[in-house]
């Protein structure tokens, strides 16, 4: 797993980091990492243009002792000062040793600076940061000769603000954002992408989309609560780890954690030791979740499914092996149960939970059985404390745990306490809290799993898993990492460019998802 650490604690593991090392060391391997990975990005730095643009805190700083190391290998760097007297002096020193170029935006022109006019190329001169009568009496530079300077870029380096910033971006940074947008020139984003809310990933305005983020020490919650916002996010190891929390703030599983932990038989299984999972969904009104769930769950592990409501004979007829009946009472013995999708939230769904709930075996509960579950609070008092996953998406989730806010990894991990289950919230970053503490979330590479039936799909995986043995919270984190694998696959199963796929056809992606997670595991094939 890859542990996320939440502003606070990376802050306090530096200062303690900090302590331990001289001065300008973090900074120093933080912008050596940072230029290693836009050495890649661009292939090649000779004659290539590179524009920082540079706030007033460390970030800034970072971009600027990057950019002279990228300057003296022989890329046109120029920085771009959006609070001239603020800007890192020791990072502006470097660029401006480098020959770097420099050019300064807004009033607070403190920076000391000379030379040629706004626009000037000469390759390493100064080129702003007069203003006020300084240096030679030019004023900052126009925001147009800025603007012109990313648009022409090959690559454009976000050293705006740091994990310290909140709220949107203020001028002058939108503009030049935008410029970068508008022209397709990629930003690399320092740290983090800025205008983005470092621990919940939220944005309020004007913020960075990055093509890549390259982060140091450690990953935040904003990498994995806004991984669309940051691109492919590289972690520059600086040395932090001995100084961060034993337990991170949540965790990102891997493919191959996935891959190694997904049920398979062995040579001594049959059936029954694979895990048996009772499906307790859909009506005559909503066959398509009995379909949808049930189907997945066959597809999920080599067990055996059973089938229980009114839309029997439509499960039969699209997956023979699942063993269909009418009633929970018919279903015989399982391991586990999945249920909720589309079985109402009348006076008939209600019976299928208590039904259910009687069962004594882990569940996993979604849909119409959350909706009941908020409706009658001795539902609820049945579940606590037992091997339960809910996965509510965010109306649900506020039906029966209240608003979740701008921060899901503490209102999940707050509603499984409260709760005494695991608490799948969906998203395009799904994330898993145990009644323990434990907090898992998956950053979606991509939105085609926000489709009708998706939910379903993903119910009958998490009951499958349930019944092979896995805890709830394995079994959530594990089934949501395929789950948005397989929509992946779906969306793209007929050739690329992709396009948008219905529930079943991600549903039939399932085992193509499998495949790549199990071929990820140590040792494993595809």
């Amino acid at each position: 797993m890859h542990g996320v650490f939440g502003v606070a604690e990376v802050r306090a593991a530096e200062a303690a980091m900090a302590a331990t090392v001289a001065d300008g060391v973090l900074m120093r391997r933080a912008a050596g990492g940072l230029a290693a990975h836009l050495r890649g990005f661009l292939g090649s730095t000779y004659g290539r243009r590179v524009v920082l643009l540079v706030g007033a805190g460390d970030n800034g700083g970072d971009a600027l002792w990057a950019g002279a190391e990228l300057r003296r290998r022989g890329a046109r760097v120029t920085a771009v000062l959006l609070a001239p007297g603020r800007a890192h002096a020791e990072g502006l020193a470097a660029l401006r040793a480098a020959r770097g170029r420099v050019l300064a935006l807004g009033p607070d022109t403190g920076d000391p600076g000379g030379g040629p006019a706004p626009g000037a190329d000469n390759g390493g001169a100064d080129t702003g940061g007069a203003g006020r009568g300084r240096g030679t009496g030019t004023g900052p530079a126009p925001l147009d000769a800025a603007r012109a300077l990313v648009a022409g870029a090959d690559v454009v380096v976000d050293g705006i603000v740091g994990i310290s910033g909140r709220g949107a971006l203020r001028d002058p940074a939108p503009a030049l954002v935008a410029a970068a947008d508008d022209a397709g020139v990629p930003i690399v984003a320092c740290d983090l992408p800025s205008g983005v809310d470092p621990g919940t990933g939220t944005t309020d305005g004007a913020h960075v989309r990055a093509a890549r983020t390259v982060t140091f020490g450690a990953r935040k919650p904003v990498h994995a609560l806004a991984a669309p916002l940051c691109g492919p996010v590289h972690l520059v190891d600086i040395g932090l780890g001995p100084f961060l929390p034993a337990e991170p703030h949540a965790r990102l599983l891997t493919d191959a954690e996935v891959g190694a932990r997904w049920p398979v038989p062995g040579p001594d299984d049959d059936k029954y030791t694979q895990g048996v999972v009772g499906i307790a969904a859909g009506s005559a009104t909503y066959p398509g979740a009995a379909v949808l769930a049930a189907g997945a769950a066959a597809l999920a592990t080599s067990g055996m499914v059973r089938f229980a409501g009114s839309a029997a004979d439509e499960v039969r007829r699209h997956r023979p092996e699942i063993v269909a009946t009418g009633d929970i009472t018919d279903a015989g013995r399982t391991q586990a149960w999945a249920v909720g999708p589309g079985i109402g939230t009348g006076s008939a769904g209600l019976a299928v939970l208590e039904a259910v709930l009687d069962r004594e075996v882990p569940l996993c509960i979604d849909a119409d059985g959350i909706t009941l579950l908020a409706r009658h609070p001795h539902l609820r008092a049945r579940i606590h404390a037992r091997p339960v996953v809910l996965t509510p998406h965010a109306g649900e989730f506020a039906r029966i745990a209240g608003d979740a806010g701008p921060d899901r990894v503490a209102a999940a991990r707050r509603a499984a306490a409260d709760l005494g289950v695991t608490v799948l919230l969906k998203g395009n970053a799904t994330v898993v809290a145990a009644p323990d503490g434990r907090a898992l979330v998956d950053p979606a590479v991509d939105s085609w799993a926000a489709t009708a039936g998706s939910g379903d799909v993903l119910t009958g995986m998490i009951g499958a898993l349930l019944a092979a043995g896995l805890e709830p919270w394995w079994a959530a984190g594990c089934a949501t990492v395929v789950h948005g694998r397989a929509a992946t696959v779906a969306a793209g199963r007929h050739g690329l460019p992709a396009v948008p796929a219905p529930a079943s056809e991600m549903r039939a992606a399932i085992p193509a998802a499998l495949r790549a997670v199990r071929a990820a595991a140590p040792g494993g094939t595809a």
